[in-house]
């Protein structure tokens, strides 16, 4: 495979998921053949300083990849500033990028899907985005791959052609939505992705993806998705600066490459029904809430004693 996409790796304080998250990405079949960056943001407080010093002693001795290129930051830039900067700067480089954060863990077919599809769509305006993470979806009848109109964050990639639509102004992204704008972004109001929206604009949350999901939705866009995930989110144990305790969305791997892609250009509609209905379902009845709301809780508090 010719033209393999550099991957880029965003750490911060989490050694333990830093590491697994590096095992996962050697033991893929690409890896060898791959140039991996590793983006390394600086301490915000004085008590991450020990743990973000634990992970740059782990990405300083990775291999089994063409090259490693750790980038350590000296202040604290935020995830989001962290990942649209790193973003942009492979892509000004390679025209094309692979993206992880240090809380996933990937399928050894997970780089091949990403090139391959990255060669197969390159030309394709339409299509912006490839994700690699779904969620745990009841339907047989799925392709193995599917076009989508929101874009998935835990293990992604695009190219140059598309990563230059990216707005990060959230005043001129909202206002070209109209009401009917905004129940489509929002999966007919069953995600809340038009909340997240609003929380950045109040200075509630610092997403780069909301403002990259909003980006591809008002050009039009639409992204690529495996039926079955290839990579599944470890994060939501409490540690991460941006994710809560939950398994809602735990996923079991596919364990098998994806060789089918689809050729019609559109979003796909049997997969849309599937979505929207793990959306709707996803939380559970009210006695599952009132338990998770619980064990969230008590995770919470004794992860502090």
């Amino acid at each position: 495979m010719q033209n393999l996409a550099p991957i880029a790796l965003f750490v911060y304080n989490r050694p333990q998921h830093t590491e697994r998250t590096l095992q996962f990405l050697q033991q893929n079949e690409l890896a060898a053949q791959s140039h991996l960056y590793i983006f390394s943001d600086g301490a915000k407080t004085d008590l991450d300083k020990e743990k973000v010093a634990a992970v740059r002693k782990i990405i300083k001795k990775v291999d089994g990849f063409k090259s490693v290129k750790v980038i350590e930051s000296k202040t604290n830039a935020g995830l989001a500033n962290s990942v649209i900067a790193g973003i942009t700067q492979l892509i000004t480089e390679y025209d094309q990028v692979i993206v992880f954060e240090d809380d996933l863990v990937t399928s050894p077919h997970t780089l091949a899907y990403f090139n391959n599809a990255l060669n197969q769509y390159r030309e394709e305006e339409k299509v912006m985005h490839i994700g690699a993470y779904m969620y745990p979806l009841k339907s047989d009848n799925l392709s193995q791959s599917f076009f989508y109109r929101a874009a998935t964050s835990w293990g992604w990639a695009t190219w140059g052609r598309a990563w230059k639509n990216f707005e990060p102004d959230i005043n001129v992204l909202i206002k070209q939505f109209d009401k009917k704008k905004r129940a489509a972004f929002a999966i007919d109001n069953k995600m809340n992705f038009w909340k997240q929206m609003l929380e950045f604009k109040k200075g509630k949350n610092n997403s780069w993806a909301i403002r990259w999901y909003a980006s591809i939705f008002l050009k039009g866009g639409i992204t690529l998705n495996p039926s079955q995930s290839l990579v599944n989110n470890i994060g939501h144990d409490g540690t991460g600066v941006h994710s809560g305790i939950n398994d809602i969305y735990n996923v079991i791997i596919n364990p098998k490459p994806i060789v089918e892609f689809p050729t019609v250009i559109a979003e796909d509609p049997i997969a849309y029904k599937a979505i929207k209905s793990f959306l709707i379902k996803r939380k559970g009845n009210m006695v599952t809430r009132v338990r998770r709301f619980v064990k969230e809780k008590l995770t919470q508090y004794f992860s502090k004693k």
